[in-house]
């Protein structure tokens, strides 16, 4: 009798001790905190956002200022002369050709006119055109009102050329630098209607 109740009272104690050993070892663990981020990350960083240009960064649409200088000289505001001082050599006549400001205003004068033998005043040219003679280097002429610009212009005599068809001309119509108006200088003369015989040269403005 005593025997059992010794082998009680161990397996009580036996049982006491494994469960004290049991929640010792639960309590031994620690508690993982919420909240907490993966390593190598920061939870309370911001994400981030892309900002749109400032009116201050963007590049002006206007572009920059430029004082006008005087315009080109248009054939409204001009008169065309010749002088045929300049002599002649192997049938060929040298003039001058003078352009002339008559407007109130400066203007310029910038490069080749274009010259052409016509029929009359208001007639189609007849022939070729003036061929550039480039020897002279083009200027800047600037015209106050009243002044004048002068370019060297040669004719050749139609006669010269035994496959000429003879064409009576009227005179000379004249194009003053980027212009599509034209002058009419009333000065009588032989064409030929053979646009390949180039009859007229003519020079870059130059000051009078």
């Amino acid at each position: 009798m005593t025997s059992q109740r010794i082998s009680q009272g161990f397996l009580i104690t036996t049982a006491v001790a494994a469960a004290a050993l049991m929640l010792t070892a639960c309590g031994s663990g620690q508690a993982q905190p919420q909240g907490s981020s993966a390593p190598g990350t920061d939870s309370a960083s911001p994400a981030p956002t892309s900002a749109a240009p400032s009116a201050s960064q963007s590049p002006s649409s206007s572009a920059p200022s430029t004082s006008a200088g005087p315009l080109l000289c248009k054939a409204a505001t001009l008169s065309a002369a010749t002088d045929a001082t300049g002599g002649g050599a192997a049938g060929s006549v040298y003039m001058t050709l003078t352009l002339t400001n008559t407007g109130t205003a400066p203007c310029v004068l910038k490069g080749f006119p274009g010259v052409s033998l016509a029929a009359d005043a208001n007639g189609d040219p007849i022939g070729a055109p003036a061929k550039r003679d480039e020897s002279t280097p083009v200027a800047d002429v600037l015209l106050a009102p009243g002044q004048g610009g002068k370019a060297v212009l040669r004719y050749t005599h139609a006669e010269n050329y035994t496959d000429c068809t003879l064409t009576p001309a009227a005179g000379y119509r004249i194009y003053p630098p980027e212009d599509t108006a034209s002058l009419f200088l009333a000065q009588p003369t032989q064409a030929c209607s053979n646009a390949a015989i180039e009859l007229l040269t003519i020079g870059a403005f130059q000051p009078a």
